[in-house]
């Protein structure tokens, strides 16, 4: 009989202790997950904020240069020393036929990385949340104005946005949204002042 309560008490399963234990690792694994995933959201929209003032200084500074704003030059073939980049009309917009040129003219004199060429063909840079951006003279909410244009922003994110450098008002401000941002299952295309 001393045998069989020695086997017993031997094969018994893991303590209490033991599995608290584990459920702790699980946690702060599954903790630590969630963390990082945190993390790499808001680098990701850091990213989105820095690339709008790397923008803002390409542009700014090629106007400087050649006196007009890049997309819209009308001496871009000139300025740039590439008769393959296109000329805009000079008037003060980057209008929509003359989006695609901003990026020409900024990569061809060097304030971009990249060729002329990779944005000939109309294809705008991706943002790292999945979209793509560009600048483009529009009327939003009542302001005109040349805007920097980030596509399929997720809402949380826009909301952060324009909560962190605007007043979190998708209507109002230096940074609009395209819809409000109760929704959280939804993207929004936000626009940010040049």
């Amino acid at each position: 009989m001393s045998d069989f309560k020695s086997k017993c008490r031997d094969s018994s399963g893991f303590t209490l202790v033991e599995i608290a234990i584990v459920m702790v690792i699980i946690g702060l694994l599954v903790g630590g997950v969630l963390k990082g995933q945190e993390m790499i959201k808001n680098a990701k929209v850091k990213r989105i904020v820095k690339i709008a003032d790397e923008m803002r200084a390409a542009v700014y500074t090629y106007q400087d240069r050649f006196g007009y704003l890049p997309g819209d030059d009308p001496l871009a073939t000139t300025h740039t020393g590439d008769g393959a980049v296109r000329d805009g009309n000079g008037n003060g917009h980057i209008d929509a036929a003359e989006d695609e040129h901003l990026f020409e003219h900024l990569a061809t004199v060097g304030l971009i990385s990249g060729s002329a060429s990779i944005y000939a063909g109309g294809d705008f840079p991706a943002h790292p949340l999945g979209g793509t951006y560009y600048i483009q003279y529009l009327t939003r909410d009542g302001k005109s104005s040349n805007w920097i244009v980030y596509s399929d922003i997720p809402v949380p994110e826009a909301r952060s946005i324009d909560a962190s450098l605007d007043d979190g008002t998708y209507n109002s401000g230096s940074i609009r949204a395209d819809g409000n941002y109760n929704s959280n299952d939804n993207t929004r295309t936000i626009y940010i002042d040049l």
